[in-house]
């Protein structure tokens, strides 16, 4: 692969993380560029380990999905290398956040997943945030796996009810 192209998919995914204003999953990301089709996924599996490996973003991992952010370091090299991205491209990459935005900002702003702790004993962590600042975060623990499946997915759904609930019994 030319280091030329590398770039690119590295200034790309760089730009898609400055657009998104916080952070984007991995597969956020993948679900752009490979169904623009602009890469593969091993390609991008590659940009994603090199742009960690210079320090150009960070990555965390929260139950099953990894998270990336850009660091100041990635904000820089952006600012010098954003004119490689084709205006076509930048377009293409602003208007799908204009179209995505607001779902884009729940799946990263709205996290739930759980972990084994023990035999009969899970613990589902649930968290809300904007922007860079933390909402709520708890962990509940609970007996069965199914359990701890239904509190993860009943948060996704009912965040909103249950922060604003929250709020009103403790004010």
């Amino acid at each position: 692969m030319s280091s030329q192209y590398l770039t690119l998919y590295k200034m790309i995914v760089l730009y898609m993380l400055k657009k998104s204003g916080d952070r984007l999953s991995k597969a956020q990301i993948y679900d752009f560029i490979l169904e623009n089709e602009y890469t593969n996924f091993l390609t991008l599996q590659e940009v994603f380990s090199e742009l960690a490996d210079s320090g150009l973003i960070t990555e965390s991992n929260e139950g099953s999905r990894t998270y990336l952010r850009m660091t100041k370091e990635g904000d820089e090299a952006l600012g010098f290398f954003e004119n490689r991205i084709n205006p076509d491209i930048r377009t293409q990459i602003d208007e799908y956040f204009k179209e995505n935005g607001m779902k884009i900002r729940d799946d990263s702003a709205i996290n739930a997943h759980f972990k084994k702790t023990g035999e009969n004993e899970y613990v589902a962590y649930l968290s809300a945030s904007e922007g860079n600042s933390s909402l709520i975060e708890m962990s509940i623990p609970v007996w069965t796996e199914s359990m701890a499946e239904s509190i993860c997915e009943n948060w996704k759904k009912k965040n909103q009810s249950i922060y604003q609930y929250l709020i009103k019994e403790l004010m």
